[in-house]
């Protein structure tokens, strides 16, 4: 059974557009809250939600300012608020999770991170991360400071001459580079897509407005501070080194540089003494595993290792 309902964001101004996938039965053996990636939103998850309900889960999630259901004007598409978008998207997802532990205090609760989702639950569990049962860091990647750095300079410049609403195709190629030139990103070859192998969820993507939109410099700056904030080992080692963290990617997902960076973000969590750490790559994956080809595979390790981790 799904709900829709909001509640008011941090920014003071905008209506967050809010999902919650309840078992038929209504018995709740353990709560998932969804953290979706860039120019997506939180329905894209719902096969996903759907199978977890299935077998007595409860999934929450919301779209991002500045993304889906979330937006009531197209000009406010891939922009977070000033001055500091991070912590306006920490608070949002803080807020979530804040209204459904008081609802159910005593359900097992688990997070997952999409994409830039996932740099957003690593910054959050740097900062917030008491009474959770694991964390699922999906689709991530590392990138050094003085990339974001350099980043950074750029979006304040533009910013200056222009405004934080104005978007930038200079701050996108930048940001989808190397990694992404043996993909096709304008949607026209949709077996040749860093998303999926799957053509047609491909299709279904580009056609999809509110997964076309370009983020605003605003929007760049909120996903560089994330990236910086998840990256520095500093806030590595605030992450409770017994919280369960599961990190799992595509091998061939740009995003992590296929698998380069998330073996650096695996080692990075050891380092910093993680108790219950696990890491799989998905041979032939791209970035979007819950939309991948072998998809079942994917919900099933997620699945197990969720419930593995109710009764510890």
């Amino acid at each position: 059974m799904k709900e829709i309902f909001t509640f008011p964001s941090s920014d003071g101004k905008t209506t967050i557009h809010a999902v919650r996938h309840m078992p038929e039965n209504g018995e709740i053996k353990a709560i998932l809250q969804i953290v979706h990636g860039m120019v997506e939103f939180v329905e894209r998850y719902d096969a996903f939600a759907k199978f977890l309900t299935e077998h007595g889960y409860m999934v929450v999630g919301h779209d991002h300012l500045g993304h889906g259901d979330s937006v009531t004007d197209k000009s406010e598409w891939g922009y977070f608020g000033e001055p500091d978008p991070l912590s306006l998207l920490l608070t949002d997802i803080h807020t979530l999770r804040t209204m459904t532990q008081e609802q159910y205090p005593d359900v097992p609760y688990f997070m997952l991170g999409h994409s830039m989702g996932s740099y957003l639950l690593r910054s959050y569990l740097s900062q917030y991360n008491d009474n959770l049962r694991g964390a699922i860091i999906m689709g991530t990647g590392y990138i050094p400071e003085k990339t974001t750095n350099m980043g950074f300079k750029v979006v304040n410049f533009l910013a200056k001459i222009h405004n934080w609403h104005y978007v930038s195709k200079f701050v996108a190629k930048l940001s989808f580079d190397k990694p992404y030139k043996r993909y096709d990103l304008t949607g026209k070859d949709a077996t040749n897509s860093w998303l999926t192998k799957d053509p047609e969820i491909v299709k279904w993507y580009y056609s999809e407005p509110k997964c076309t939109y370009m983020f605003t410099v605003n929007g760049y700056k909120g996903l560089f501070q994330a990236v910086q904030c998840s990256c520095n080992f500093e806030n590595i080692k605030k992450v409770p080194n017994k919280l369960p963290l599961f990190i799992v990617s595509g091998q061939d997902d740009p995003v992590g540089n296929n698998g380069i960076g998330v073996k650096k973000v695996y080692d990075l969590f050891a380092q910093g003494g993680s108790l219950d750490l696990t890491y799989k790559l998905y041979p032939n994956d791209r970035h979007e595993i819950l939309n991948e080809t072998d998809k079942e595979e994917v919900y099933a390790d997620l699945l197990s290792w969720m419930n593995v981790r109710i009764t510890t």
